[in-house]
This record gives structure tokens, sequence and C-alpha cells, in this order.
């Protein structure tokens, strides 16, 4: 039987940039945007806070983009500061790209196994699904969700009782199954 987690995330990440004012290089976003317009040429920022001194950065979403050119529903999400708008945008590989950041989802996720009913069988299958890009280790999912140290996910995998299409040892933030054999 085909079990399903989720890697879902619980807040917006951390955006790592280096801070003009103190040299901090983390940054946290809470979802509000700065939208201006100058005649027919709009100019939109996601504002995110250095978490030390507190100074606001603007990364660019909108840059002299003709008012007509932008949808409306889109603009009523800007204006309206959606906190789901800012989780898109900040995994958004243009937005990341132009603004030069990168972001650290350390402490922003959880796993949900569903339960802890498949810990006993003998032949675990299991579908990870990411509802968001977060780069995680497998073997971290799997020490988590079945309950295991990550030396024992390592030996596992070692001597052929967990496997997988994928490498479990790098980073992922796609969709994958594995199979654990006890």
């Amino acid at each position: 039987m085909l079990t399903t987690w989720v890697v879902m995330p619980t807040c917006l990440p951390h955006v790592l940039r280096r801070c003009h004012t103190c040299a901090s290089e983390r940054f946290r976003a809470d979802g509000r945007f700065r939208v201006n317009a100058n005649h027919k040429l709009l100019d939109a920022w996601l504002l995110v806070l250095c978490t030390a001194c507190g100074d606001t950065a603007k990364l660019t979403v909108l840059e002299r983009m003709h008012v007509r050119s932008v949808r409306p529903a889109l603009l009523d999400r800007l204006h309206d500061n959606d906190p789901v708008l800012a989780a898109e945008l900040l995994q958004a590989p243009d937005v990341r790209r132009r603004n030069r950041i990168a972001l650290d989802w350390s402490d922003a996720w959880r796993l949900d196994t569903g339960g802890s009913d498949h810990l006993d069988r003998e032949v675990i299958d299991v579908s990870v699904r990411f509802t968001a890009r977060i780069p995680v280790r497998p073997t971290r999912l799997i020490a988590g969700g079945c309950a295991l140290s990550r030396a024992e996910v390592e030996r596992l995998i070692t001597e052929g009782k967990l496997v997988s299409a994928v490498r479990l040892n790098a980073k992922l933030s796609s969709d994958f199954t594995f199979t654990l054999k006890r």
C-alpha cells in the first residue's frame, strides 16, 4: 500500500541577501508590496526586512510595465498585500535571478506523514509530494518520517533496503517515491 507524505511550508523562507546598512545576510518577507505608478508605467516591489537591523529592502517584481499589460487580478493582489502571492514570487526563478537572492528554508517547512501506522510494516512504499519548491535531502525526510537516525538511513541505503529512483543524498524539491524494507 502506497503511503503519501507531504512536505509543506509553514511560513515564508528567509531571503539571503546582503544588507546595505549592517552587512547582515538574512531578510524576512511578511507579504507586503509597494506599487508605484509613473504616468502609465508601473513598478512593484516585494518589501523584505533585515533580521538584524530592521532596514527595508525592495525586491523587484515589476519594472516599468505598461499598466494595460499587467493583469488586473495581479494588480489587485499586489495592492491587497497577498501573502500567497509573496510566497509564489519568492519561489519564482526569474524573480530570484533578477534580485540575486537565495532562499533559506530552514525551520520554514514541515513533513506531514499522515500518522505513524506505517512504521510497523515490513515493506513501506512512500510517495513524497512537495507543495512548494523546498530543497531538502530525502535522507532527512526519511529519518524524520520513519523515526530513524540519519546514520541508520544511510546504512539502509548501503545495504539496499532503502531504494528509490532518485539520489537520496542530494537535495530535492520535486516529488519522488521510495521503498523501505525492514
